[in-house]
């Protein structure tokens, strides 16, 4: 184990872990290091997400009717 890991029990459907184990024994990579890079990209997609929703925070806000009526004028719907 690498030094700065930690040890935490995970239950994953059995299947899941089937498909883990078989992806694991394919790319001769551990299941803790697909499920970690699983979860690291995971976070940095959420870490964009809030990213784009800071920039935009002070964005004014369109009502639904407000965007349907938009979306007809411009023939898109």
């Amino acid at each position: 184990m690498e030094a700065g890991t930690k040890r935490a029990t995970i239950y994953f459907d059995s299947a899941l872990h089937q498909a883990l184990r078989m992806k694991s024994a394919e790319t001769s990579r551990s299941v803790s290091e697909l499920v970690n890079n699983a979860v690291r990209e995971t976070l940095a997609e959420d870490a964009e997400d809030f990213a784009a929703f800071e920039e935009r925070a002070n964005e004014p806000l369109i009502g639904y009717e407000d965007i349907l009526k938009r979306l007809k004028k411009d023939g898109r719907i």
